[in-house]
C-alpha cells in the first residue's frame, strides 16, 4: 500500500532503539508505521508504550467487544493502520474473526449480538463530533455489562480514538499485517 507519512519515521537508535525493533519485528514481522513516526519525539513514545502496556492489564472488558470497538471507532475515523492492525491481533488473540471481519459493515452484517451491537453503536457515538451518546444506550450498556466493564469500555474507546486520529492526521496507513497471517482482506466500512 503507498504510503502517506506526513511525518518522516525516525531511525530507532541507541539500546532502547535496537530493543524495540527487535521486539516488534518478533511480534508482527516489522516495525509499525506508527512507532517510527513518534521515535521523533521520546516523550510521546514514553506516553504511548505506556499507557498500551497498562491498558493491555484491564480485564473487567470482554476482549472481543474491546476488539469489535475499537474496529468500529477505526472503520468511522477512517483509519486503514488501525483496523489492519486490530484485525491482525483479533487473529493472534484468537479472539471471533468471523465478525471481527464483519465489524466495518456491523449494521448490514447478521453475525452480531444485540451487545455486541450496542457495544459498536456506543464506540461510534462517542466517536463522532459532537458525541452522540443516549442515555438508553448507555443504560442498556450499564444493565449489560455492569460498571466497571462499561468504565473500561468507555475509556478505551477513547484511547482508540487517540490512536486513530493521531494515525490519520500523521497519514499512516495499513501495512498489510492482516495479509501476513492469510487473512481476507477487510470489507469497506458501512455509513452511518
Amino acid at each position: 500500500m503507498a504510503s502517506n507519512i506526513r511525518i518522516p519515521k525516525a531511525e530507532l537508535t541507541g539500546i532502547k532503539g535496537a530493543l524495540v525493533k527487535r521486539m516488534t519485528r518478533k511480534m508482527v514481522g516489522e516495525v509499525p508505521d506508527p512507532l517510527g513516526v513518534v521515535w521523533n519525539n521520546r516523550k510521546v513514545t514514553n506516553f504511548s508504550f505506556s499507557v498500551s502496556h497498562k491498558v493491555q492489564k484491564w480485564d473487567q472488558c470482554d476482549e472481543n467487544l474491546k476488539s469489535f470497538a475499537h474496529m468500529a471507532v477505526a472503520s468511522l475515523v477512517g483509519c486503514s493502520f488501525c483496523l489492519d492492525f486490530a484485525y491482525f491481533q483479533a487473529h493472534n488473540q484468537r479472539l471471533d474473526l468471523t465478525k471481527a471481519r464483519e465489524v466495518p459493515r456491523w449494521r448490514e452484517a447478521d453475525v452480531f449480538t444485540p451487545l455486541e451491537r450496542d457495544v459498536m453503536e456506543y464506540a461510534e457515538a462517542m466517536s463522532v463530533t459532537p458525541p452522540t451518546v443516549t442515555d438508553e444506550l448507555s443504560a442498556r450498556l450499564l444493565e449489560t455489562l455492569g460498571p466497571a466493564a462499561l468504565v473500561e469500555l468507555t475509556a478505551f474507546i477513547a484511547l482508540s480514538n487517540f490512536m486513530t486520529r493521531n494515525n490519520v492526521a500523521m497519514g499512516i496507513e495499513s501495512q498489510e499485517f492482516s495479509a501476513a497471517c492469510d487473512l481476507k482482506p477487510l470489507p469497506v466500512a458501512s455509513t452511518a
